[in-house]
């Protein structure tokens, strides 16, 4: 049972509190499809392993639940691979440049200073370039602010796996924002955008 009074209760997870407080929803959800959808050497496959991951850590069922319906609908081996890696990621069937992207996001989840020049060498000597960690470190550190968000407000996490793979497949037609509950927006003819 959430923490407050939300007006949507029929929305789960980060859905209410987004509903409940629509300020914020708006750049959160901009923030949720920059990190996870935008250009990166990173696929968005691979950045919702991290999510699951790191949501996995801070024992965010709702976050653990959704990013991993959203890793295993973009990710060859699915599930199965997803389960693998937030149970162990070290003996998950992953290449070692993702492997080793795992773990510093999983050290992320201890705290920023916990990142020590090991983690970041392993990456390295595995052929991760620094975009690859920026973005690692970057998405494992936002999502543990969205794992505490939901987490902090006891928000509602259904059991049924239908509820995450339904929201799967919006995001792979859609985006972020949609989810949200927010229509996407057309770029401005006049700033020049397509």
């Amino acid at each position: 049972m959430p923490h407050i009074q939300l007006e949507d209760s029929q929305r789960p997870g980060i859905g209410g509190l987004l509903a409940f407080r629509p300020g914020p929803a708006r750049p959160l959800l901009d923030l949720a499809e920059v990190l996870l959808r935008e250009a990166s050497p990173l696929t968005p496959g691979e950045r919702e392993l991290i999510v699951a991951l790191v949501s996995s850590r801070n024992d965010c069922q709702w976050s653990k639940r959704a990013h991993g319906a959203f890793a295993a609908a973009q990710l060859p081996g699915g599930r199965d691979l997803v389960d693998a890696v937030c149970r162990d990621p070290e003996s998950a069937p992953v290449p070692e440049k993702l492997k080793s992207l795992l773990q510093l996001a999983a050290v992320v989840t201890e705290g920023g200073k916990a990142v020590k020049p090991e983690h970041v060498d392993r990456a390295r000597a595995a052929g991760a370039d620094d975009v690859e960690i920026h973005d690692t470190v970057l998405v494992a550190a936002a999502f543990c602010m969205f794992n505490r968000y939901v987490s902090g407000l006891a928000t509602s996490v259904p059991d049924d796996p239908a509820v995450y793979e339904s929201l799967a497949e919006t995001l792979l037609s859609s985006d972020y924002r949609t989810l949200g509950g927010y229509p996407r927006q057309a770029a401005d003819p006049s700033s020049g955008a397509s």
